[in-house]
């Protein structure tokens, strides 16, 4: 972005200065006064250029302090969401956990009763 306006900015001052001259140059006036036109010609064109170049500068900056910016919110964003899920992921986990132990329980119990009830079976 930063090539195409200073490349605006080349075109400008050459399109402006190849125009005063042209301008200047078929204009009924003695050398001296030619002279004198293109010089404050040329004078105003390098004022203009270095004031659009100080607008296009004053822009850019705060198009990159905008984007700086939203990349820092976004960034904050991204951290608090990491946090949320971290906490979410070892909630899981430690249900996960419980659920696990609570089968293994189960299954403990009903392997223990599968045991006494063949035990009895065959006792009896």
């Amino acid at each position: 972005m930063a090539d195409k306006g200073s490349e605006f900015l080349k075109g400008l001052l050459i399109g402006g200065l190849a125009g005063a001259i042209l301008g200047i140059l078929y204009a009924p006036k003695s050398g001296r006064e030619t002279r004198e036109e293109i010089g404050r010609k040329t004078e105003d064109l390098l004022a203009k250029a270095k004031e659009d170049y100080e607008k296009a500068l004053e822009k850019s900056k705060k198009t990159y302090e905008t984007a700086l910016k939203r990349l820092r919110d976004l960034e904050l964003a991204a951290k608090e969401k990491i946090d949320h899920l971290e906490g979410e992921a070892v909630e899981i986990a430690e249900l996960g956990k419980e659920v696990l132990q609570d089968g293994k329980s189960r299954f403990k119990r009903a392997l223990d009763a599968g045991v006494e009830a063949f035990k009895e079976e065959k006792t009896s």
